[in-house]
């Protein structure tokens, strides 16, 4: 099975709102990598890879697959394929003459998509791709993925 992440405000996220957090890398690396993860992901990803799921992210943002798979490295979480900005509109975009959602998990053949976005949720109904929406604060998030994706893979 694969699933993707974005990044901003469902991985990536800040104590000023409300979110707990995963601990901050060493020094050096605080420094490089100031994105802070939410509590509970580097256990989640690495439940996800035991349960033999690909782990892609998927985001809107046009950091590189090299700083984006650093980043994860140095937190211990191997992360399979990056979509970034410029990769969804080389491959995704690039195919429509009309405008295309901001992500298109169907076009890498994702399972489930994880996003803090409305609108990704909404483009999910319409095109027909699975999302599991987070955003709030939340201490059960990992558990209810995980859930989410033991009933995808029984069907």
């Amino acid at each position: 099975m694969r699933i993707s992440f974005d990044l901003d405000d469902t991985l990536f996220v800040a104590a000023e709102d409300g979110f707990t957090l995963e601990p901050p890398l060493k020094f050096p690396w605080n420094k490089i990598y100031q994105e802070r993860l939410r509590a509970g992901t580097i256990a989640l990803m690495q439940r996800l890879h035991e349960l033999h799921c690909e782990v892609w992210v998927y985001t809107t943002s046009f950091r590189s697959p090299f700083y984006i798979r650093s980043l994860f490295r140095h937190y211990g979480i191997r992360i399979d394929e990056i979509v970034n900005g410029a990769r969804h509109e080389k491959e995704v975009q690039a195919e429509h003459t009309e405008p295309m959602p901001s992500k298109y998990p169907a076009h890498y053949r994702i399972d489930l998509h994880v996003d803090d976005d409305k609108s990704v949720l909404a483009n999910g109904q319409y095109y027909g791709f699975r999302v599991f929406q987070i955003g709030t604060p939340d201490d059960q998030w990992a558990e209810k993925i995980i859930g989410t994706v033991q009933k995808i893979m029984q069907k």
